[in-house]
């Protein structure tokens, strides 16, 4: 077995007291590295379309990516703490206090809720540069951010893993971990690492993607990157769901967590998309 159980701090910003958790800076981190990413897909996108040179193609992507990251920011914080508040929370817990919702220190982010909101601020987004750049819908601004948003959530399940939180159930297997001081509160007992599970996961399906997209009968259907994303990643949710405790208050099936109920129309979104008759 081994034993975690590492400061979930990384230092105090001095005079304000304000902890820099691993967690939020891998979370930034992420992003980060995301931005840099999908600018160089969006250039490689112009490049092929319209056929520009590659500085004019990367003025473009860095213009669209610098108007598109604050959509993007809020879609996932405020999508991921309403599908936490919606899908994991009794009613009468968040009625009560209602400015709890804008607590994000407290916890409490739910990944399906971030892929709806990410998908809402896109839709937006793509409306505000319709005129501007009428081939940049909504679907093909998702298949723009499919590859980079992998790396980010495999940043993220690094930090739920440094954070001691989305446990896993008990286990006696050799890689099993034990969390000094779980973020529920629990006793530290021998668990799956489901957070590790899920983050190599992701750096995966962020491999297999990256291969997809340097060829341009992929990469320029539009819809087969983020549904070949939804596909996976929600199948892998299936699959790994089983291996963690039960989050959700709103659900008490043994046989099916509230993780595994969302990521099913997830699925279907995935297939739809990947399997509908190309659009160039």
């Amino acid at each position: 077995m081994i034993y975690w159980d590492p400061p979930r701090e990384i230092f105090s910003l001095p005079f304000f007291d304000f902890p820099i958790l691993w967690y939020g800076a891998l979370f930034a981190f992420g992003f980060w590295i995301a931005l840099f990413l999908f600018i160089r897909i969006v250039s490689r996108y112009f490049q092929f379309s319209e056929l520009l040179d590659a500085f004019s193609a990367k003025i473009r992507a860095r213009e669209i990516s610098d108007r598109l990251v604050l959509y993007i920011i809020l879609g996932t914080l405020l999508g991921a703490r309403l599908g936490h508040f919606l899908f994991y929370e009794s009613p009468s817990e968040y009625l009560a206090d209602p400015l709890e919702f804008f607590r994000f220190r407290n916890g409490g982010l739910a990944s399906h809720g971030a892929v709806v909101g990410i998908m809402i601020a896109t839709v937006f987004f793509s409306a505000r540069i319709r005129k501007q750049y009428p081939s940049l819908d909504s679907i093909r601004i998702l298949d723009f951010m499919s590859v980079p948003a992998m790396l980010t959530s495999c940043c993220i399940r690094i930090g739920n893993f440094v954070n001691q939180e989305i446990l896993g159930t008990p286990s006696n297997l050799p890689w099993a971990v034990v969390f000094g001081h779980p973020a529920d509160g629990s006793l530290p007992l021998a668990r799956h690492p489901v957070q590790l599970y899920e983050a190599a996961g992701y750096l995966i399906i962020f491999f297999i993607l990256l291969f997809l997209t340097q060829k341009p009968s992929f990469f320029l259907a539009k819809g087969r990157t983020v549904g070949l994303l939804l596909g996976l990643v929600f199948s892998l949710r299936l699959l790994v769901e089983k291996w963690k405790v039960e989050q959700s208050d709103l659900i008490h099936f043994e046989w099916v967590t509230m993780g595994q109920v969302l990521s099913v129309p997830m699925i279907v979104l995935g297939l739809f998309l990947l399997f509908r008759p190309i659009q160039k």
